[in-house]
């Protein structure tokens, strides 16, 4: 069976990107216009969000193969590798421990090898997160948006697309999935109690479900 390669990507909100998860995930609202961008009503077309489905299904894979190795296993540990940001490797590292003081069933964990995704910077149009619909993908952290908005909160907020969870821009400054919605003084790197919770729900017993 021939078996594709998908690139899903999911970012901080320089454009709208419509992203399906499983269960009872809600599509990302249109994103208002950040400063300096113009605003877009492209709601996403059918590929990506599929594309955007393997993305989240990818990562459950991952959690999959170590559950079976595990069955008893109660949480999952995702391994990341900075080399190729190390402009951001302390916000990066801040990240993951937000994260992990924050959700209990999914933990990340820094590695000298390859791991799990990866994170990279450099100049582009904005910050994402990416697969390539086989488990291993990468964030890729902007220096022009990291220098506009907050950098601690981009990394801990694309780090939340690899955790399962969609953008919402409509949402206010504690929310960490509204990116940039809130403006560039917010400077919020924490996930809500709700946004928590759809993590540990989506890594249930060290998986989540993808129906």
């Amino acid at each position: 069976m021939k078996r594709s390669v998908l690139s899903a990507t999911l970012g901080l909100g320089l454009a709208a990107t419509l992203v399906a998860l499983p269960t009872a995930a809600v599509a990302a609202p249109t994103a208002p216009a950040a400063p300096g961008h113009t605003a877009s009503t492209y709601a996403g077309s059918a590929e990506e969000t599929a594309n955007n489905q393997a993305f989240f299904r990818a990562v459950m894979a991952s959690a999959e193969a170590r559950r079976a190795a595990d069955p008893w296993l109660q949480s999952v540990t995702v391994t990341y590798d900075t080399t190729n940001a190390p402009s951001f490797a302390g916000d990066i590292a801040n990240a993951a421990q937000i994260w992990n003081s924050s959700v209990h069933n999914v933990q990340l964990q820094e590695t000298s090898g390859t791991g799990d995704f990866s994170y990279t910077e450099g100049d582009g149009s904005g910050s994402y997160a990416s697969t390539d619909g086989h488990g291993h993908g990468y964030i890729f952290i902007d220096h022009q948006q990291a220098q506009e908005y907050y950098s601690l909160r981009i990394v801990a907020h694309e780090t939340g697309h690899v955790l399962g969870l969609p953008d919402d821009y409509s949402g206010p400054c504690s929310e960490l999935m509204s990116g940039h919605g809130p403006g560039p003084s917010c400077t919020n790197a924490h996930p809500d109690a709700n946004e928590s919770a759809q993590v540990d729900a989506l890594w249930a017993n060290g998986v989540a479900t993808a129906n």
